[in-house]
């Protein structure tokens, strides 16, 4: 075990997968300033997604054998991850003396459309959970400080609680699960954990809730992450991987002492989410050009395209380019799914600010046409950049960020959006390099309004994310491994409970950080958008 109280094995990311970064760490110590100081390693982590390339005419590397530890041996390793970092220790996080969370966001701004990235900052400033929804490097950047069992799954890198939600799935349910995956790679199972479990008393704060209010809630959610994962590590690889939760059995099982008439709400607001789809989004955005659809413009929100094409280019040059991006990106397709969008042609594009941390990369919304009026597609397209979990846990097997996304989404996610796929931009309109993936702009998505939520509704809502959270680490992770390390008691809980509590302190501070940047003139903010 370092001196930060992490421990350093020579396990596995899962059973099918040795962990190199883990291996390569040996006894290295964490820099003062809160940056895990981590040569990547020389051999990249396989993932079964990545296919090898041999184009450079070089021969194909022969897969590496699996190794398969025995149930035992999983079992063990868990236990000694909890002898050199007990569970309680996990309430510990360390914050630098010389801390300057606003320089984090400044070293993101870099890469980003500086007319936007006001607009970010004006939208974290709302509130400290929007604050706390725009800093996912900053709280990477502290995680990296804090002990961790070494037991590493595919990480949502960003599993706060308003990347969860509800949306349709290829068999035309409605089902629960996590719904952003920007951030996600391979780390620590603990750090989705805390990052959903701070995100919780943080908004639970602002919603009025007591101190014991918000530790019931994050206790909760905790346990359930827990006892799930213990349920999980009893089952088949298959059983797991076909697991998921149709929002019927998530009212069923987790709204135990919710009010009846707030599950009334609830289920209209389910109801409402089957309307939001490329129909709902074709009905707002667009208006009749010339006898064509257009997307409506709403600057500096909404900005079509015919409105950023340089003046060299005509716009028949740029759908062509487009058109042909668009083949490109198909090919990221199975073959079922690439051949049902050949029937949707190409109309109008804009670019489209959202969220909250992912202002300021680029981001488009696609209109496509099928067989009439009534039958249009709407796609994102959103710009993906390296996770900003990649400094702190070793740089990504994956040269496209695109593919990243798609492929940690595809190992997290039960029911992953058909049109999910990547791309590669060689000279975007400012003539750089850029990787992006595509999906679906709406698909029956729905949220889960929690600022309007009472403490039991918002438990009811944690244990629903806790459950789904264990879900998808189960897919990636050694769930025997994590079951034996967390064990029956509520020791974990605890402690996450402390570290959330602890967390929600530091973010406020973080919070006035950037609002003191902003009334001393260091950085500029645009509220309101």
């Amino acid at each position: 075990m370092d001196p930060k109280g992490r421990l350093m094995t020579d396990g596995y990311t899962s059973i099918e997968h040795r962990d190199p970064l883990a291996e390569s760490l040996g006894d290295s110590d964490l820099p003062s300033e809160g940056r895990l100081d981590v040569e990547p390693a020389e051999e990249a982590i396989t993932n079964p997604v990545e296919e090898p390339a041999a184009k450079s005419g070089q021969p194909v590397p022969k897969p590496k054998p699996v190794p398969h530890l025995t149930l035992p041996e999983r079992a063990a390793r868990g236990k000694a991850a909890r002898a050199e970092v007990p569970r309680s220790a996990q309430a510990e996080i360390d914050f630098p003396k010389r801390r300057d969370p606003v320089a984090l966001l400044e070293e993101q701004a870099v890469s980003r459309l500086p007319e936007l990235v006001p607009i970010r900052y004006g939208r974290m400033l709302v509130s400290p959970f929007a604050f706390y929804r725009g800093g996912a490097l900053i709280m990477a950047s502290d995680l990296a400080r804090a002990p961790n069992s070494g037991i590493r799954v595919q990480l949502c890198g960003d599993a706060h609680l308003s990347n969860f939600g509800v949306f349709g799935s290829p068999e035309r349910r409605l089902v629960f699960d996590m719904n952003d995956f920007d951030e996600t790679a391979p780390g620590p199972w603990e750090w989705d954990v805390k990052r959903l479990a701070a995100s919780l008393a943080i908004a639970g704060r602002e919603n009025g809730f007591s101190g014991k209010e918000r530790r019931k809630i994050v206790l909760d959610t905790v346990r359930s992450y827990r006892q799930t994962v213990a349920v999980f590590a009893g089952m088949s690889n298959l059983d797991v991987w076909y697991s998921s939760l149709p929002v019927e059995q998530a009212l069923q099982e987790f709204t135990r002492g919710v009010d009846p008439k707030r599950l009334k709400k609830v289920e209209a607001n389910l109801a409402k989410a089957r309307t939001k789809d490329s129909m709902h989004a074709f009905e707002k955005l667009t208006h009749v050009v010339d006898g064509e659809r257009r997307i409506i413009s709403d600057p500096p929100l909404i900005v079509p395209i015919d409105e950023l094409i340089p003046a060299s280019m005509q716009r028949h040059e740029i759908v062509g380019e487009i058109q042909g991006l668009v083949r490109s990106y198909r090919q990221t397709l199975e073959t079922d799914r690439r051949h049902l969008l050949e029937q949707f042609r190409f109309v109008d594009m804009a670019r489209k600010v959202v969220g909250v941390g992912s202002v300021g990369t680029r981001a488009w919304i696609l209109l496509f046409m099928g067989v009439d009026l009534d039958d249009p597609l709407f796609l994102q397209v959103k710009e993906a950049q390296p996770s900003v979990l990649e400094q702190f846990v070793g740089k990504s097997e994956y040269k496209n960020s695109g593919k990243r996304v798609v492929a940690g989404q595809r190992l997290m996610q039960a029911n992953t959006d058909i049109f999910l796929g990547w791309q590669h931009v060689s000279s975007g309109l400012d003539g750089k390099e850029r990787d992006f993936y595509v999906r679906q702009l709406k698909d029956w998505k729905g949220s889960f309004e929690f600022e309007a939520a009472v403490p039991a509704g918002a438990g009811a809502y944690g244990k629903a994310c806790g459950w789904t959270l264990a879900r998808a680490h189960a897919r990636s992770g050694d769930t025997i491994a994590i079951a034996s390390y967390l064990g029956k008691s509520d020791t974990f809980d605890r402690a996450v409970a402390d570290f959330a509590e602890t967390y929600a302190d530091q973010n406020e501070r973080d919070y006035k950080a950037l609002r003191d940047a902003v009334d001393s003139g260091r950085i500029k903010a645009e509220t309101g958008l």
